[in-house]
């Protein structure tokens, strides 16, 4: 089982960067497959990117070349660098681990018996 808490989110201009971070706790987190995922006003939820275990990752269409995910298995923490924010990018983000290494690469955001979510971190970009 994993704990997740999520942190660094908070009001940017358009253009601007952010940072946020997913610290984990529990056991099996370096073999888990780790994602970050948000939700904005008024639409599902969805995928932004996936990082597995051996460090294969994969973006949303609409992240790449803004965003990098990156992850740090001795402190546990899992990280979101954003930049060049645009107001689509305006959400609550989920750090989110999968023990069955799957929505890592379909990037799926619903919740499944092997999955661990975090609170969520609001990201709000203003033009």
């Amino acid at each position: 089982q994993v704990q997740l808490v999520e942190s660094g989110g908070g009001s940017v201009q358009a253009g601007g960067s952010l940072r946020l971070s997913c610290a984990a706790s529990g056991d099996s987190y370096s073999r888990h497959c780790m994602g970050w995922f948000r939700q904005a006003p008024g639409k599902e939820r969805e995928g932004v990117a996936g990082i597995d275990s051996d460090g294969y990752i994969r973006y949303a269409d609409s992240v790449k070349g803004r965003f990098t995910i990156s992850r740090d298995n001795t402190k546990k923490t899992l990280y979101l660098q954003m930049t060049s924010l645009k107001p689509e990018d305006t959400g609550l983000y989920y750090c989110a681990a999968d023990g069955s290494a799957a929505f890592c690469y379909t990037l799926d955001p619903r919740p499944h018996p092997l999955s661990y979510w975090g609170q969520g971190t609001q990201v709000t970009v203003s033009s």
